[in-house]
């Protein structure tokens, strides 16, 4: 519940923010989702054992995002994802509020390319039905780079996303034996959102 009142206050703050902009500048603002075709790291089920490395399955994002500026132009967005990996038939799953800002810009037509930061928040993370409480760094910072389509008040842009560093998540999992297992919860993510400016 605590995750969640977080959650709502920083989408209200960044919505107020984002009308203010966008009545000061004339700029887009405006709502967002689509599918994350993800994996996040590797996977140890206790110390010593090899790692595992991760299926990428299918997640879905929504959110909103401001557009400030034409040619050249600055966008932020929040946006709440959530991915699952799979490590041979037992799923990973995350839960994050992600804060991208990106700049961006228009090279040909409607066809424009950006890069930025994400700054990320994670509310939620499960193991093979394991809820897990203890996660190295609970905000982390990742990379999102792309290339987008935009027509009158709709775009589509197809993204990639990365962590920067390892961000481990230990847990007991009582499946096999009590042993305390590890997982690397940094992102590693192929983005297609569609995007609907007011």
């Amino acid at each position: 519940m605590r995750n969640l009142k977080k959650s709502a206050f920083i989408v209200a703050i960044f919505t107020c923010i984002s009308y203010s902009i966008s009545a000061q500048n004339g700029t887009s603002f405006g709502l967002k989702g689509g599918l994350n075709f993800s994996g996040n790291g590797d996977y140890f089920e206790s110390i010593g054992d090899n790692a595992k490395n991760p299926e990428r399955n299918i997640g879905y994002h929504i959110g909103v995002f401001s557009k400030i500026g034409n040619k050249l132009y600055l966008r932020p967005e929040l946006i709440y994802t959530a991915t699952k990996s799979d490590y041979d038939g037992d799923e990973f799953l995350v839960k994050k509020i992600d804060l991208p800002v990106l700049l961006g810009l228009k090279v040909l037509g409607p066809v424009s390319v950006f890069v930025g930061p994400s700054f990320q928040y994670i509310l939620d993370t499960e193991f093979d039905s394991i809820n897990i409480d203890s996660i190295e760094n609970d905000f982390s910072v990742g990379l999102n780079f792309g290339i987008g389509v935009s027509l009158n008040k709709i775009s589509l842009d197809l993204r990639y996303e990365r962590g920067f560093s390892n961000n481990e998540a230990t847990f007991i999992n009582n499946n096999i034996g009590g042993t305390e297992s590890r997982i690397d919860t940094r992102s590693d993510q192929l983005i297609l959102s569609l995007s609907v400016a007011f």
